[in-house]
């Protein structure tokens, strides 16, 4: 089974998936992968320095976030082409670590994809485990964690599709607004349903 976990950000994702890992589950990370597909070396790194110039490649080797977001931030067209080279490396890279787990005899594959929804990505998955929040908490937790105004919060939230909506899309749901403890039991009942331990 190939469960896909999303939620929102300060939803507590991270915090299940940590969990999940405890299960000895493996997972494929979105944010990891994204990581692994520009390292020094690499044909999206390349690609990367063909688009924008062999300047936005620091003297290590690694990609210059700094700068190629500076290009980026301000023209929606070189964003788009930057999305062009790096989504379907990411894409592919997600693919293969699932298949090889699959491959290897893994009975359960976890594939942690914030943007699961928000990239159209649920057809890479069987189950979808959405961690949830109240509005309230969200805001609270996000203004806390990332010292950020509630202005800056509350945009950093509508720019991803509104939990309601990922839940009505979810095969489970985590409740995500009491105690880790509370988290953990939740979890462990999803998987017993899910046959998963």
């Amino acid at each position: 089974m190939i469960i896909g976990l999303t939620g929102s950000i300060a939803s507590g994702k991270s915090t299940v998936a940590k969990m999940l890992k405890e299960y000895n589950l493996p997972i494929v990370d979105a944010d990891l992968v994204a990581r692994q597909v520009v390292e020094p070396g690499t044909e999206t790194l390349r690609k990367i320095a063909e688009a924008f110039g062999a300047d936005v490649i620091s003297e290590n080797g690694e990609m210059d976030r700094a700068k190629v977001g500076s290009i980026i931030f301000h023209d929606e067209s070189k964003r788009k082409v930057l999305n062009g080279i790096i989504h379907p490396a990411i894409r592919a890279e997600m693919l293969r670590q699932r298949d090889e787990y699959v491959t290897n005899g893994e009975k359960t594959v976890v594939m942690d994809i914030p943007l699961l929804f928000e990239s159209k990505l649920q057809h890479y998955v069987e189950k979808i485990l959405v961690v949830s929040v109240d509005e309230e908490t969200q805001l609270k937790r996000l203004m806390e964690r990332n010292q950020l105004s509630e202005e800056d919060a509350k945009a950093r939230i509508r720019s991803q599709l509104p939990l309601s909506v990922k839940e009505q899309g979810a095969d489970a749901v985590i409740n995500n607004n009491g105690t880790i403890e509370d988290a953990k039991i939740q979890l462990e009942r999803i998987l017993r349903e899910w046959n998963v331990i």
